[in-house]
């Protein structure tokens, strides 16, 4: 996708991560403010995010963000960065940058195209701000450990299939947080709070009793959805 097109079609959405369309839809990902600082000037896919605390995390930039990054940010300032979050060991968050959330930046690359395209730019493109504030990370899959004396937590997360790719390996997220041990083995949708280098959960819905080894529900489609929606204490 050409790089104003790619603009102009991020920033005309109203927030940087999309709907849920499934219920059973598996995903890890958030937003960061911090600054990027690549380890090293001939390699500037690798290097870390520096939180405003000056916490630096581990990062790696994909794809298409790098000539956005390049082209249009100013490197000095605090940017709202759109993650996937991955865990290579406990207490070690490795953060893989996807996009970046700031219409108000992004909004005076495509004015003129939206103009051209007779489109009336949204009130959000103003607003860099996100009702859930900085930090926060959605997160669905699969309870495969918890223990809730010690609050931890571990889900698995399943990767979506890529056309003329290899089959994706699911991966693990740690994070704290208390939940039942009534609920291993259930599909679980968590709200997340980047704290240091650690994700802590703040909400949780669980869905459905995962009855498969793969991850796939048996019986018919009209078979009972269980839901049990709880709120976790401050």
């Amino acid at each position: 996708m050409h790089l104003v097109s790619y603009m102009l079609s991020f920033s005309m959405r109203d927030h940087p991560i999309p709907p849920v369309t499934e219920l059973l839809q598996y995903r890890a990902i958030g937003i960061v403010r911090a600054k990027y600082i690549p380890g090293d000037p001939d390699h500037f896919t690798r290097g870390v995010l520096v939180d405003q605390d000056g916490l630096e995390l581990e990062a790696v930039v994909l794809g298409r963000v790098l000539s956005l990054m390049k082209r249009h940010l100013d490197a000095d300032q605090y940017h709202l960065w759109v993650v996937y979050p991955r865990c290579r060991e406990p207490n070690h968050l490795h953060l893989q940058i996807a996009g970046i959330w700031e219409p108000s930046t992004l909004s005076m690359g495509t004015s003129d195209l939206m103009d051209e395209a007779d489109i009336e730019p949204p009130s959000f493109l103003n607003n860099d701000e996100l009702p859930e504030g900085d930090d926060y990370f959605s997160i669905r899959g699969e309870l495969i450990y918890t223990k809730p004396e010690t609050e931890e937590i571990v889900v698995k997360i399943r990767q979506r299939a890529r056309s003329n790719r290899k089959r994706n390996l699911p991966f693990k997220l740690n994070l704290k947080g208390s939940i039942s041990l009534e609920h291993l083995r259930h599909f679980i949708s968590l709200d997340v709070r980047r704290t240091g280098n650690q994700l802590c959960l703040e909400n949780y819905e669980i869905l459905e009793r995962i009855t498969t080894r793969g991850g796939t529900k048996k019986g018919s489609k009209n078979s009972l959805i269980r839901k049990v929606s709880k709120k976790v204490k401050s």
